[in-house]
């Protein structure tokens, strides 16, 4: 169980203040080019799921693109396993996150959001009980069978509310967390699962304590320590991928990213495990800078590679009718790692062949390699 602080003495911030500098420029001259992009769009949800997957690799865990595309679009090839479902909440939170003001996440209506504490309602089914015991014996019977009714149908109102819930889910909706207690607490969770000793809205708590002694420090320098913070203190036992995005949501309410949501994970995938998980902390806050200083120079990269083949795929569309829907395919492309048959049917309302007909006008790559379900993107 953890006792000790976060505290902020003995920073080596003499080592840290050129790698802050060097990752606060080119997190700046992404942001330039991406508000002034005609591609702004579509990189943002590439952004999305290439960090999605990020977060799952960082875990362990591997999460092709390909399938978090087609579970987003409701069209898995398979059973999607949990680290699937995981990634796409990772996805989910993201964009959530993005479409919001750029101070709402670490406010505490959207911390209790995230972190599954906001919502909270009455219980459903709760009724009044004023005036039970004044029936006579003549009716004892009817009131047990009320009783019962009224449990049963208790039940089936919560699987109607579940079935509600799971289907605005998949549809993409945005959907509070629950909550049925009025203290904006959890239920009590099951031992077997979770640790019963762990505090989180202690650790919580601590972690926003930091959050506020580090409000007058350079913006990038800041978001390190809060990133190495999250990790140090531990603050959600299941979801620990929820700190880089609340420190991508920081950097955006400062102004250094707010056209786009920094991939943070997407950064910290290309440091080695032995430097994000050194014993120094003065090693781990280097290897987390450079982290930040990666995911933008990818970003810069993503955001060039996407400007041209824009350009690229617009020659085609010279020369074409109004009423040509290649247009709309290209905007498709560039918002998706990949692209299948079946999602260009349900985007552009045409037939099967029309949209392998579509794809073979723009001269996408196939990326699967396979010669059913398969799915194409720019190279």
């Amino acid at each position: 169980m953890k006792t000790m602080a976060y505290t902020l003495d003995k920073l080596p911030l003499e080592t840290l203040i050129g790698p802050v500098a060097r990752a606060t420029a080119v997190l700046v001259r992404l942001d330039e080019r991406v508000a002034r992009s005609p591609v702004r769009d579509g990189f943002v949800e590439r952004q999305h799921f290439a960090d999605a997957a990020s977060a799952l690799w960082l875990e362990g865990e591997l999460v092709h693109l390909e399938d978090l595309v087609l579970h987003d679009a409701h069209m898995d090839i398979r059973t999607p396993t949990h680290e699937l479902t995981r990634a796409h909440a990772v996805l989910r939170t993201r964009r959530r996150i993005f479409a919001q003001k750029p101070d709402w996440a670490l406010s505490r209506d959207g911390l209790l959001a995230l972190t599954g504490r906001g919502g909270a309602m009455p219980a459903a089914g709760q009724k009044s009980r004023d005036g039970e015991g004044a029936g006579t014996a003549s009716v004892e019977a009817d009131d047990r069978d009320d009783a019962e009714a009224d449990l049963l149908a208790e039940e089936f109102a919560e699987i109607d509310a579940v079935l509600a819930r799971s289907s605005r889910i998949l549809s993409g909706a945005d959907v509070p967390a629950k909550a049925a207690r009025l203290d904006d607490r959890p239920e009590p969770q099951n031992g077997l699962i979770y640790d019963l000793d762990w505090n989180e809205e202690e650790r919580l708590a601590e972690w926003q304590a930091v959050l506020a002694d580090t409000r007058e420090w350079p913006s990038v320098l800041r978001a390190t320590i809060l990133l190495e913070a999250w990790s140090d203190i531990e603050v959600l036992q299941h979801a620990a991928w929820l700190g880089q995005l609340l420190v991508a949501a920081l950097l955006r309410q400062e102004g250094l990213a707010a056209n786009h949501l920094a991939c943070l994970h997407l950064g910290a995938k290309n440091i080695p495990r032995e430097r994000r998980r050194a014993r120094k902390r003065g090693d781990r806050l280097l290897a987390l800078l450079d982290a930040i200083h990666d995911a933008a120079v990818a970003g810069l990269k993503e955001h060039d590679r996407l400007v041209l083949a824009k350009s690229q795929m617009e020659r085609k569309l010279r020369g074409r009718r109004a009423n040509s829907k290649l247009a709309d395919v290209v905007e498709l492309v560039l918002s998706r790692p990949l692209v299948s048959a079946g999602m260009i049917q349900e985007r552009l309302k045409v037939t099967k062949q029309g949209a392998l007909n579509l794809i073979g006008e723009l001269g996408l790559r196939e990326m699967t390699g396979r010669g059913r379900f398969r799915a194409w993107g720019i190279i």
